[in-house]
């Protein structure tokens, strides 16, 4: 009997140490649980930010479209609604299907939870149980820290979590975050989250305008999406969800028997019902039909896109779409971009199967203002992809203006003469050993001949020659500055276009002509806030320092010489470029075709807008011989700054000081024409040094202004020769060279702001003494001798 007592005894005792050492466990995990938990008044901020949208204007504040948010790389649509804007069959049918007992629990349903003891218990599988809260939760305050992985842990923050949400926020609010926070399935480009998604996926409708009918088909999509595949096995869900809601009291018994007999047609699914609103076939026909957009937008949808990619890259795909939105101002024109989709829409002449991209840009200031990247039909949406920013194609005789201006910076003159006679080159990776260049269908004259004259007949035998005499580093060099580089191992093709790029980077490198010889790199955006209004980037107040690949006098020539290619022809026909004349304005231009017609070209500017026009297949491969650039792009390049230039004062290209006029030498092709030639007061405006090896940076020499500037406009000021910015006092003396700028370039030449002594400076004597005196001797580092 003593033994037995004692044997009680001691298990009791031993029941009490484990109670015990499992409320110190349970507690010790307990605090370490709340410890971790994250900051449950976060929930309002983060659906609202899950829900942010980045808005895009142009120019002129008009909105553009909306940048639909991210969860990692994937697109999500989710646009938050109140509760005032979703149907009361929506918010019923969720609650009757997901949490009877959504108005009566504090986060925790007892009753569910005991009726998954049962089911476990019982062997069956656990289902359900979660509460609208919890399930909140879980989407929201843990999604990052879980991804929605089941683990223990995460059950029991979810539960502490739902408490304390359930506390202080009211069920409106939970249910209304929710609704905005569930997953609905795949829209295609994106995720669908929300009842606004859901809505416009599957009904292209609002979630006010959701029927009964509609509402019980998504809240039966929830537990799982994928239900969206088999129609027929989703009607008995339906009406098992119209019995509860009809016990539930949400709706009558007559509403639910009308409801079954709707003619619910899900987009994607062909559902035919009889009278008694059974389904007797049900045909998934497109899938597709359900998708969204992962750019909402109603213009430009290229441009918009490449914005899209500028922002990310400038601020992170966190600020771009997860941090309440982004305002963004833009650079584009509606005028002009109007104009360059009606130039889009009105062409016809185009190869069989082939595509187009056209763009223009404000030369003084790099700023994109139109732009298209697919050839516009009607009303049928483009292609995502943009052939204007992303297609990289040969660029044809459009390289040629470059590289006719560069050998005159070089100090040749536009009546420079080379041999328009066959020729070969030494060349390692060429047939036989040798590049052996032709003429367009391999007509030659036999004769010298001015590059005025090459350039305007788009002659390939002298433009090589002319760029062995400069020397293809030369070239390469000016290349680099103007944003196209040549690709490695290009030789003497490059010259004749073997060079791939894009059209708004080629717009760009015809921009120097007009504006004095500067480049600007394409710019999209001018301007970034948040939706607070914090301004995050502001062009005004950040810009962008241009490089200057051209005197203004060389620009001026190069402009001079492909005014010449528009203009210079007088028979019948006209010129290579004749066909992108328009009104009174001048034009100037080049024209320019690929190998096999791959790739047809018209590059162009007037005195207000540069822009570029390509026409090739999308997928590459040649077109038809017959078909011209001067006959294709040039036509739409006219048509596009025809419209733009509407209700513009006609204006004249700016003339620099320092350009004179001469008899062209050869009269019997240039009739009548004058060519632009350099004063010789301002010879050293020619100031490009034939590079004979690999490139170098270029180093130009300052124009010796002899005669006084009396344009209020310009300024003189002291500029640093080897960094072209204002001098400063590291500047060593006999870098100082005196320049007289428009005011309106002193940013480009703003002096740096933290400047450093040259590394060869030698401290000085008194400072070093000072320093040692007062025990912080400089250290001194060997400064490497320049071979």
């Amino acid at each position: 009997m003593i033994f037995v007592l004692r044997f009680f005894k001691f298990l009791f005792s031993l029941l009490i140490a484990a109670l015990v050492a499992g409320i110190g466990v349970a507690a010790t995990y307990g605090t370490k649980w709340w410890r971790e938990l994250p900051d449950y008044r976060q929930l309002d901020n983060l659906t609202r930010s899950l829900g942010s949208e980045t808005k895009v204007y142009a120019r002129d504040s008009t909105p553009l479209g909306t940048l639909i948010p991210r969860i990692g790389e994937q697109a999500i649509s989710r646009t938050i609604v109140t509760l005032d804007e979703i149907s009361p069959f929506m918010e019923a049918a969720l609650i009757a299907n997901e949490d009877r007992r959504f108005f009566e629990h504090y986060g925790l349903d007892p009753y569910g939870l005991g009726r998954q003891v049962q089911r476990v218990a019982r062997g069956d599988t656990a289902q359900g149980g979660s509460t609208l809260t919890n399930q909140l939760v879980k989407n929201t305050l843990l999604l990052a820290e879980y991804n929605q992985a089941r683990t223990p842990d995460r059950k029991v923050k979810e539960w502490l979590l739902s408490v304390q949400v359930e506390r202080s926020f009211t069920k409106e609010e939970i249910l209304q975050s929710y609704l905005n926070t569930i997953y609905w399935g795949d829209g295609g480009p994106v995720e669908l989250y929300g009842i606004y998604s859901a809505a416009q996926a599957y009904f292209r409708t609002t979630p006010k305008k959701l029927t009964l009918a509609q509402s019980a088909y998504l809240t039966v999509l929830v537990p799982r999406a994928a239900r969206y595949f088999d129609y027929k096995a989703m009607r008995p869900l339906m009406k098992t969800l119209f019995t509860r809601m009809v016990e539930d009291r949400w709706i009558t018994q007559a509403q639910a028997d009308a409801a079954w007999k709707e003619n619910l047609q899900p987009r994607g699914w062909k559902v035919i019902y009889d009278a008694n609103g059974n389904v007797t076939s049900a045909k998934l026909v497109d899938r597709t039909q359900k998708e969204l957009k992962a750019v909402v937008t109603t213009r430009a949808p290229h441009f918009m896109g490449q914005v899209e990619q500028e922002l990310v890259r400038r601020f992170g795909r966190d600020k771009v779409y997860g941090s309440g939105g982004l305002r963004v101002y833009t650079t584009l024109d509606p005028r002009v971009q109007n104009a360059t989709e009606t130039a889009s829409r009105d062409t016809t002449y185009l190869p069989p199967g082939a595509t187009l991209a056209a763009t223009v840009i404000d030369p003084y200031t790099g700023e994109v203002l139109g732009m298209i990247g697919q050839k516009l039909r009607g009303s049928e949406p483009p292609s995502d992809w943009n052939n204007a920013a992303q297609g990289q194609r040969q660029i044809g005789s459009t390289i040629k203006p470059l590289l006719y201006t560069t050998a005159l910076s070089t100090g040749l003159t536009q009546a420079h003469e080379e041999d328009d006679k066959p020729v070969s080159f030494p060349c390692k990776g060429c047939k036989d050993g040798v590049y052996e260049p032709k003429n367009f269908e391999g007509a030659t004259t036999y004769r010298n001949m001015t590059i005025r004259e090459a350039l305007d007949r788009s002659l390939n035998l002298v433009t090589v020659r002319l760029a062995d005499r400069i020397g293809l580093q030369t070239f390469f060099g000016k290349l680099r500055e103007l944003g196209i580089p040549p690709n490695d191992g290009t030789g003497l093709a490059a010259a004749l276009g073997a060079v791939e790029t894009t059209p708004i980077k080629m717009a760009a490198s015809y921009a120097p002509f007009v504006n004095g010889g500067l480049y600007r790199a394409p710019r999209y955006i001018s301007r970034v806030t948040t939706a607070r209004g914090e301004v995050l980037y502001d062009a005004a107040n950040d810009p962008l320092r241009p490089t200057r690949v051209w005197t203004p006098q060389v620009a001026f020539l190069g402009l001079d010489m492909i005014r010449g290619v528009v203009n210079d022809w007088t028979e019948p026909q006209g010129g290579l470029a004749a066909r992108s004349k328009f009104g009174d304005w001048p034009v100037a231009g080049k024209t320019g075709t690929s190998n096999f017609v791959k790739d047809l070209w018209f590059v162009g500017t007037t005195p207000l807008y540069t822009g570029a026009v390509w026409v090739g297949k999308q997928q590459g491969g040649g077109n038809p011989e017959y078909y011209y650039s001067g006959q294709v792009a040039a036509p739409i390049w006219r048509r596009m700054m025809e419209l733009a230039h509407q209700g513009q004062t006609v204006r004249q290209f700016s003339e620099p000081p320092g350009i004179l006029y001469a008899d062209t030498p050869d009269p019997r092709y240039l009739r009548d024409v004058k060519i632009a030639v350099l004063d010789p007061q301002y010879r050293d405006a020619a100031n490009t040094e034939v590079q004979a090896d690999a490139p170098t940076p270029t180093q130009y020499r300052e124009t010796s202004y002899r005669r006084p500037a009396t344009d209020p406009r310009t300024v003189l000021i002291s500029v640093d020769r080897t960094t072209n910015r204002q001098a400063t006092e590291f500047t060593p003396p006999e870098n100082i060279v005196q320049r007289r700028v428009y005011i309106e370039q002193l940013p480009a030449y703003a002096p740096d702001p933290s400047p450093q002594p040259l590394p060869d400076e030698t401290p000085d004597p008194a400072a070093v003494k000072a320093a040692r005196s007062a025990g912080n001797a400089p250290q001194t580092v060997p400064v490497p001798s320049t071979p």
